[in-house]
């Protein structure tokens, strides 16, 4: 049975275009698109995917507004059930604001809205997102944020650190993340949020395919599974 992907959109949203086709890039089969306000997922779902955008225009901070809609109810749900789901810039701040990750997207450290290429690090290859990489492997994906300065209270960092949780982090720290941190894990492994933006270096047209490894990593998992 081929398997269901469902992007979210939001109003503001701007990168559901790309993640979309990322995903039927690796998969072979469109995504389904899923609307901020409708209540329910699909009947069938496997994998979530909330994108980069401005939801709702950023207004009161970051990903805020986009945390009580509708479908976002929904997404908690799944995510309880196991549904794997990943959250990328704006998508990490949503996910933040909903409690299904922990800590918070601050204002960069230099006030500066960054977007350009970064070096990551894998911190944790053996993720359902991250099994296509090797550990430690540097790879290099591209950033666009304003407000992408993770923050979390110290003993928050520790626990992340000493579960495995913390699945990549940035070579140069372009917003002054804690610890270098640019993409954490839930403690079940299946939801992760991260600030770069793996669809956008899926194919070597983009400049590099280092992205790629994540949704083959996702999509295989769920294959197996």
């Amino acid at each position: 049975m081929a398997l269901a992907a469902g992007v979210i959109t939001f109003p503001g949203s701007n990168c559901d275009r790309d993640m979309a086709v990322a995903i039927e890039a690796v998969t072979g089969k469109p995504a389904l698109r899923i609307w901020h306000g409708d209540a329910a997922l699909p009947d069938r779902i496997d994998f979530i995917a909330v994108p980069g955008g401005f939801s709702y225009g950023d207004y009161l901070r970051s990903g805020a507004m986009a945390a009580k809609s509708p479908i976002m109810r929904a997404v908690a749900d799944a995510a309880a059930r196991g549904v794997p789901v990943l959250g990328v810039c704006n998508g990490f701040q949503v996910l933040t604001e909903t409690g299904l990750l922990p800590g918070a997207l601050m204002r960069n450290a230099g006030i500066h809205f960054v977007c350009r290429e970064v070096g990551l690090s894998v911190g944790n290859n053996q993720s359902l997102f991250t099994s296509h990489y090797a550990a430690g492997q540097e790879i290099t994906i591209p950033v666009a944020h304003h407000d992408g300065n993770y923050y979390a209270d110290e003993t928050t960092l520790d626990r992340l650190e000493g579960e495995g949780r913390v699945a990549f982090r940035y070579l140069d720290n372009p917003n002054g993340s804690a610890r270098d941190i640019a993409g954490v894990l839930n403690d079940a492994g299946n939801v992760l949020g991260m600030m770069p933006h793996p669809e956008r270096m899926i194919e070597p047209a983009h400049g590099g395919s280092d992205g790629r490894a994540l949704f083959e990593s996702v999509f295989a998992g769920l294959s197996v599974a």
